[in-house]
């Protein structure tokens, strides 16, 4: 329990970085194991509805690999991954469409309208607003991103909305293209001249030591990355979430965060405090 002064305190400290944040645009790509726990599911969602409602144009993008893995399990279909990228025919692709666009899209704006905000959902098809093509063709429907058409978003933030964007792409041609969701919220993170991209994971962030959760690494100057990369500090699964990171800085987004999706308030942490959490990229 705390006391009102306390309450006090902590919303005059606050009021720098709201002031920082006000009218800008952030982008939150959120997914993994953190959107399957319901409560913090449940806490994200408000998170992101106050940082709305004080003025903060916030943008969701999410993936779903996880509830994607599970309902090919359903039907008979083993997942299949080549260098952490699912390979997607035909009938991956339309489950990928049903599950993102379908299911969790709509889920999320529910939460975040019962938690008192106003959201409306997209896929990266509405308006082409993800357009794409073929990545690898051993991939499959895979895509490369080709063109981000940003005003159906610009439109639903002028308006007070929170845009909920699953990361299903399309060709002219009408084909549906399962992309990854840290490059799309990279993508559109530029197109809209973001404040700041936040990467909600399952991970502290950046380690020197990945079995050591206390050698967090707090900043990285993107052109560090090259170095921490030749190190093996940046390896695995993490090339190409900070390769993602880089590009957003350098396409003219200020700041990228990886948060740990899995600590109640990461997100608030990061906005509203001095105190900081995961691993800050910025450019240099």
């Amino acid at each position: 329990m705390i006391t009102n002064a306390q309450r006090a305190e902590i919303l005059v400290n606050a009021l720098p970085y709201i002031k920082k944040y006000y009218n800008k645009v952030i982008v939150v790509k959120y997914g993994g194991n953190a959107m399957i726990n319901e409560e913090l599911k449940n806490a994200v969602m408000g998170d992101l509805v106050l940082l709305n409602t004080i003025g903060i144009k916030v943008v969701l993008v999410h993936g779903g690999g996880p509830e994607i893995s599970g309902m090919l399990k359903k039907i008979g279909k083993e997942s299949q991954f080549v260098n952490g990228l699912r390979v997607t025919d035909a009938e991956t692709a339309d489950i990928v469409l049903q599950v993102l666009a379908g299911k969790i899209n709509k889920t999320l704006v529910n939460h975040l309208q019962n938690s008192g905000g106003k959201a409306v959902g997209l896929s990266g098809m509405d308006g082409h607003l993800i357009e794409a093509e073929i990545k690898d063709p051993a991939l499959g429907f895979v895509g490369e991103i080709t063109d981000i058409n940003i005003e159906p978003v610009t439109d639903l933030l002028e308006k007070g909305y929170i845009p909920v964007i699953s990361t299903v792409g399309c060709d002219k041609e009408g084909n549906v293209y399962n992309i990854n969701a840290d490059t799309a919220a990279a993508r559109i993170s530029s197109a809209l001249g973001a404040e700041a991209l936040f990467l909600m994971t399952d991970i502290v962030g950046l380690l020197r030591d990945k079995d050591d959760e206390s050698t967090l690494i707090s900043s990285v100057c993107v052109s560090e990355a090259p170095q921490l990369m030749r190190d093996g500090i940046i390896s695995g699964g993490m090339i190409p979430k900070i390769e993602c990171c880089v590009e957003a800085i350098r396409q003219g987004v200020d700041k990228v965060f990886i948060l740990d999706g899995r600590v109640p308030h990461s997100l608030l942490i990061e906005t509203l405090t001095n105190e900081g959490i995961g691993t800050m990229l910025y450019g240099g």
